[in-house]
C-alpha cells in the first residue's frame, strides 16, 4: 500500500451506515495511526463490530469517507481486495476451514492471493504457529483443538499475511473463560510489537495493559475516546460511567 509516513493508518470521515432503518453507524470520524492500539467498547447494538468491519469492506458503508492505508473505500471491489491483503481480521467465532489441517488453514491464503509456493507459504505458516506457540498442532484438524488453540491459529492465520493492520472483532467472547488468558496473551505480545490493532473486546484488563486510547460507543456513536487510564478513573459521559460499573462490578 503507498502511505505517507505520517498519515494515519485508517481514517473515517463522517462514516454512516444504515441497515433498512436503522442507523447502525452515525457520523463516525476516526483516525489511527501506524502502531497505534485502539480498544472499542460499548454495550451490545452499539455499532462497535459494524465499525471494523467496515475497515476491511466486508460492510459497505453509504456516507463518508474511509481511508486505510492510503487508499479510499468507494465501492471498487479492486481497491477493497487490496486493502484485505493488508488488513487481518480476527473474528469472535474462529472461521477456520474444518475439512484442512491447521497448516493448510495458515497457507492457503498466501498460496490464493500472494501466489506464494508452497515451501515458502508453509515456512511462513510454522513460523507464525510457533509464534502462538502451537506448531505441535500444524497437521491436526481444527475439531482437534480447543477454542483458544483455535482463535490462535486464526491469529496466526491472519499473520501469515503480512498484514499492516489487525482487527478483532471480540475475539474471546466466545471462549470458556480458562482459554481467555492465552488468546489475550498473544494479542499483548503482537501489541508490544507494535502492530497497528483495533479491538472490539469487553476485556477491559486487555484494554488497561495495551491500549493507546480507548472509544466507547453509543447508538451508533462514539461517545468519547480517552487514555484507558483517563477513562477508566474519570469517564466523561453518564452512559459509559454506568457501562462500566456493570462491567468492572
Amino acid at each position: 500500500m503507498p502511505t505517507d509516513i505520517d498519515a494515519p493508518e485508517i481514517l473515517m470521515r463522517n462514516v454512516h451506515k444504515w441497515y433498512g432503518i436503522y442507523h447502525a453507524l452515525n457520523d463516525i470520524s476516526l483516525a489511527v495511526a501506524p502502531r497505534e492500539r485502539v480498544v472499542i467498547c460499548g454495550p451490545s447494538g452499539s455499532g462497535k463490530s459494524t465499525l471494523i468491519r467496515c475497515v476491511n469492506r466486508l460492510e459497505a458503508h453509504q456516507g463518508g469517507e474511509i481511508i486505510v492505508g492510503g487508499i479510499e473505500l468507494d465501492g471498487d471491489e479492486r481497491k477493497a481486495e487490496a486493502v484485505r491483503r493488508d488488513v487481518g481480521m480476527v473474528f469472535q467465532q474462529f472461521n477456520l476451514f474444518p475439512h484442512l489441517t491447521i497448516l493448510e488453514n495458515c497457507t492457503l491464503a498466501p498460496m490464493w492471493v500472494k501466489k506464494m509456493p508452497r515451501k515458502e507459504a508453509n515456512e511462513i505458516a510454522m513460523h507464525f504457529l510457533e509464534r502462538v506457540r502451537i506448531p505441535e498442532q500444524a497437521n491436526k484438524y481444527p475439531g482437534q483443538l480447543s477454542g483458544g488453540q483455535q482463535q490462535r491459529v486464526a491469529i496466526a492465520r491472519a499473520l501469515c499475511m503480512s498484514p499492516r493492520v489487525m482487527l478483532f472483532d471480540e475475539p474471546t467472547s466466545a471462549l470458556d473463560p480458562e482459554m481467555v488468558k492465552e488468546v489475550l496473551d498473544t494479542m499483548v505480545e503482537l501489541a508490544r510489537e507494535g502492530m497497528t490493532m483495533i479491538c472490539v473486546t469487553h476485556e477491559m484488563g486487555f484494554a488497561r495493559q495495551v491500549a493507546d486510547r480507548v472509544i466507547f460507543m453509543d447508538q451508533g456513536r462514539i461517545v468519547e475516546e480517552a487514555h484507558p487510564q483517563e477513562f477508566f478513573a474519570h469517564p466523561k459521559s453518564e452512559r459509559a460511567s454506568l457501562f462500566l460499573s456493570q462491567l468492572l462490578h
